[in-house]
C-alpha cells in the first residue's frame, strides 16, 4: 500500500469521528444472505449476545489501519497481540506470547508464542506471522496508521525459532508493553496474498482470538461465533454474538428498551436517555477518558495563522454552558490536551477558561475586526448539540459565525482534497489505542501525519520544536524527568492551539443486568465482551 493511500485513509476510517462510508462486500467466507439484525429478543437465546454499537460499521477492518470504533472493538475479540491489555485498567497480559517481558527497560525482548495457537482457518500461528505483521507496521512505504505508535522506538522484529521472536528496541521504552496490543498479529498465508489488505479493509478477518467473524454486513451488523480452536487466556463466554450498527440515537435506545428489547447492551447512550433507561432497570454507567470535541484551525488561512486569534476563539467559548446544556453535566472543560483523570495530567501553562474580555483583547491585539467564521463540523449527535453554544459565544465577542455540520464522510473528503476551510469541530479519542501520553500525542501530532497536513502546521518552526520535544520525552527512561518533558510539550500544544480540545465528555454504556454480567463501561467508543456472560 502506498503512503499516499494511507494518508488519505487515516481519518476516513476513524469511527471516533463517525468516519466516512466504505461499503464493503460481505465476507468471502460467509454463506447465505445477511445475518439476522437481532430480532430474536433479548432473553430467548442464552447462547447469544446481541449488542448495539452507536457508530458506523462501514469502515476498515484492517487492524493496522483502522480507527473505527466498531471495527476496533470487534478486532479485540477476533485478533490477538503478543500482549493484550485489560480494556479498563489497560494493564498488559500475555496473549499470543506466553509471558510479559522480564525487564521493561531492556532494549531486546524475546517472546515465545503460545503452543497450539491456531488461526481461525486451522493453520498454526508461527513466528513468521509475527515478523510479517511487524514488517507492515514498520514499513515507511505502507505508512499504516498504527506505525505512528511504533516507528519511533522499535527497530525490528526478528524470528529466532518457529515459535520465538525478538523485538529489538532503539532505546529503552517501558510503555512498549501495553503498546503491543495495538499490533494485532495477522496470518502471513492469508494477508500476504495479492489484494488481501483491501479485503481486510472490506471486512475479511482471520485471527487467532476467541471469536471468529462469520458474517459482515457493513450497513447493518457483524456476527461472531466462538472459535473452538482457541486455547488462550480469555476464551469465548457465549457461542454467538451479533453486533448491530445503529448510528441514530433514538433507534439505538429503542433497541435496548422495554420488554421486547432485542439487545442486552448498547454503547454511546444519549445523555437525555440515561434516567429513562435506569428506570427500566438497566445499568447505565459512564467512562471518563480522553474522548473530546476539538477545534482544528487551518493555519494556512488568515487570520488563523496568528496564534492570538486561535487562542481568542478558545477563550470566547462558554464551556460551562456546553457541559450543562449539551452534555447534561457529563463533561469537563479541557485544562490540558489530556483529560483530568489521566495519570500525566497537569493544568497547562495556558488554560482557556471562559474569558470573553480576554478574547476581545486578543483579537484587537491581532488587528482583527469584523471576522466571519464558517465552522465546519461532524454531525455526531453530541457534537451537534455543542455547536449552538460555540456560535453564540463567538457572536458575543464580535465574530460572526455560520455553522456547517455535515456527514463526516463529506467533511473529511474535503479535508482529503485539501479544500480550503477555516475551522473544524470534531470528536476524537486516542484512548482507543492506549493510555500513555506519548501515544496520545502521536495520534494527532506526528511529522507528516494527516492531522498536521489538514492544519497546514507540520512544516512550521513551532511544529519542529514540538516534535523534537516529543522525541526527547520518548527516549527518557527516568519517570520523573519523562513526566516533566511531557508537561513541557503539552504546554506548547496548549499555547499554539492548532488542534486542541474544548471539552472532554463521558461515554455512556447501558446493559440489562438480568441478561448479561461482567460488563464494564469503558472510556472510549465501543464495548469489550471478553469477560461478559449471559445470565
Amino acid at each position: 500500500m502506498s503512503s499516499e493511500f494511507s494518508r488519505r485513509d487515516f481519518l476516513r476510517y476513524s469511527g471516533a469521528t463517525g468516519a466516512a462510508a466504505f461499503v464493503a462486500a460481505t465476507l468471502a467466507a460467509c454463506s447465505g444472505g445477511p445475518a439476522s439484525t437481532g430480532s430474536v429478543g433479548a432473553g430467548s437465546n442464552k447462547d447469544l449476545i446481541t449488542a448495539v454499537i452507536g457508530y458506523g460499521n462501514d469502515q476498515s477492518w484492517d487492524p493496522t489501519q483502522t480507527a473505527s470504533a466498531f471495527a476496533m472493538a470487534g478486532i479485540q475479540h477476533v485478533y490477538e497481540g503478543l500482549l493484550d491489555t485489560d480494556p479498563i485498567t489497560r494493564e498488559p497480559y500475555p496473549a499470543l506470547a506466553t509471558a510479559l517481558p522480564s525487564d521493561l527497560n531492556a532494549t531486546s525482548w524475546t517472546f515465545t508464542l503460545r503452543e497450539g495457537a491456531k488461526w481461525h482457518d486451522g493453520q498454526p500461528v508461527t513466528a513468521d506471522d509475527v515478523v510479517f505483521t511487524f514488517q507492515r507496521v514498520l514499513d515507511p512505504e505502507a505508512n499504516v496508521l498504527v506505525g505512528n505508535f511504533f516507528r519511533a522506538w522499535l527497530q525490528e522484529v526478528k524470528k529466532t525459532g518457529e515459535r520465538t521472536v525478538e523485538l529489538v528496541l532503539k532505546f529503552p521504552f517501558p510503555d512498549a508493553a501495553p503498546r503491543l496490543t495495538i499490533a494485532k498479529i495477522m496470518p502471513k498465508h492469508v494477508f500476504g496474498q495479492p489484494g488481501a489488505w483491501d479485503q481486510a479493509k472490506g471486512g475479511k478477518a482471520v485471527g487467532s482470538g476467541p471469536y471468529k467473524l462469520v458474517q459482515h454486513n457493513p450497513k447493518s451488523n457483524t456476527a461472531f461465533e466462538a472459535f473452538d480452536g482457541y486455547n488462550g487466556p480469555r476464551p469465548a463466554t457465549v457461542r454467538k454474538m451479533n453486533w448491530l450498527t445503529i448510528v441514530d440515537a433514538s433507534a439505538r435506545v429503542a433497541k435496548i428498551s422495554g420488554g421486547s428489547a432485542e439487545a442486552q447492551i448498547a454503547d454511546n447512550i444519549p445523555y437525555a436517555n440515561v434516567d429513562q433507561l435506569k428506570q427500566q432497570g438497566l445499568s447505565v454507567e459512564g467512562g471518563k477518558g480522553m474522548n473530546h470535541m476539538f477545534l482544528m484551525f487551518n493555519t494556512a488561512a488568515k487570520p488563523f495563522d496568528d496564534v492570538r486569534v486561535r487562542q481568542a476563539l478558545h477563550y470566547a467559548i462558554d464551556k460551562r454552558k456546553i457541559i450543562d446544556v449539551a452534555l447534561k453535566g457529563h463533561g469537563t472543560a479541557s485544562s490540558s490536551f489530556l483529560n483530568e483523570g489521566h495519570p500525566d495530567h497537569q493544568r497547562a501553562s495556558v488554560v482557556y477558561d471562559y474569558d470573553p474580555d480576554k478574547a476581545k483583547a486578543l483579537l484587537k491585539e491581532a488587528g482583527v475586526s469584523g471576522l466571519t467564521v464558517n465552522l465546519m463540523a461532524v454531525n455526531v449527535s453530541w457534537i451537534a448539540d455543542c455547536l449552538p453554544t460555540i456560535a453564540s459565544s463567538w457572536e458575543a465577542v464580535g465574530v460572526k459565525t455560520t455553522l456547517e455540520p455535515q456527514d463526516t464522510a463529506a467533511l473529511f473528503t474535503k479535508m482529503d482534497q485539501f479544500q480550503d476551510y477555516q475551522v473544524v469541530a470534531a470528536a476524537s479519542n486516542p484512548n482507543q489505542f492506549g493510555m500513555d501520553a506519548d501515544l496520545i500525542l502521536h495520534y494527532n501530532y506526528v511529522p507528516g501525519g494527516l492531522w498536521m497536513k489538514y492544519s497546514h502546521w507540520d512544516g512550521t518552526d513551532d511544529a519542529k520544536k514540538l516534535f523534537a520535544m516529543m522525541d526527547e520525552a520518548s527516549k527518557e527512561t527516568d519517570p520523573a524527568r519523562k513526566r516533566d518533558l511531557i508537561h513541557k510539550y503539552l504546554d506548547l500544544v496548549a499555547e499554539k492551539a492548532v488542534l486542541y480540545p474544548v471539552v472532554h465528555n463521558e461515554l455512556m454504556t447501558a446493559w440489562d443486568p438480568k441478561k448479561i454480567s461482567g460488563v464494564r463501561a469503558q472510556p472510549y467508543p465501543g464495548i469489550n465482551l471478553l469477560q461478559a456472560k449471559r445470565t
